[in-house]
């Protein structure tokens, strides 16, 4: 959804955090990874993507319209899109979670010339 004048503050707010999510997700953070190398707790990781924290940013976004450059917020957060790949993979689904890294299994003895097979 682009942002547009027309859009409530909550529509606003709301696209942003889902924004920021689906942005998480494509870079494997959890919500607590993201938390620790912002410096800020998980609790508010969690309201700025579930559009709760509409207190301290409405006020901002308020201003923003008066001052004519609530459409610009497209430009601070964009809409991310996945790639052709990633759209087949997902076959119309949504990503909800980050998922860990599988643990690399130790690799035999590499294969070198000279080695018999």
């Amino acid at each position: 959804m682009k942002i547009t004048k027309q859009a409530t503050d909550e529509l606003v707010l709301g696209e942003l955090g889902g924004r920021l999510a689906t942005i998480r997700l494509d870079r494997n953070l959890t919500q607590a990874q993201l938390a620790t190398q912002a410096g800020v707790s998980k609790r508010t990781v969690e309201r700025l993507e579930a559009a709760a924290v509409a207190m301290q940013l409405s006020g901002f976004i308020r201003v923003c319209r008066v001052l004519d450059v609530i459409e610009r917020l497209d430009l601070l957060v964009p809409e991310p899109v996945p790639s052709p790949v990633a759209q087949l993979k997902m076959a119309g689904r949504k990503r909800q979670r980050a998922s860990t890294a599988k643990p690399v299994a130790p690799s035999a003895k590499k294969w070198q010339s000279g080695d018999k097979q």
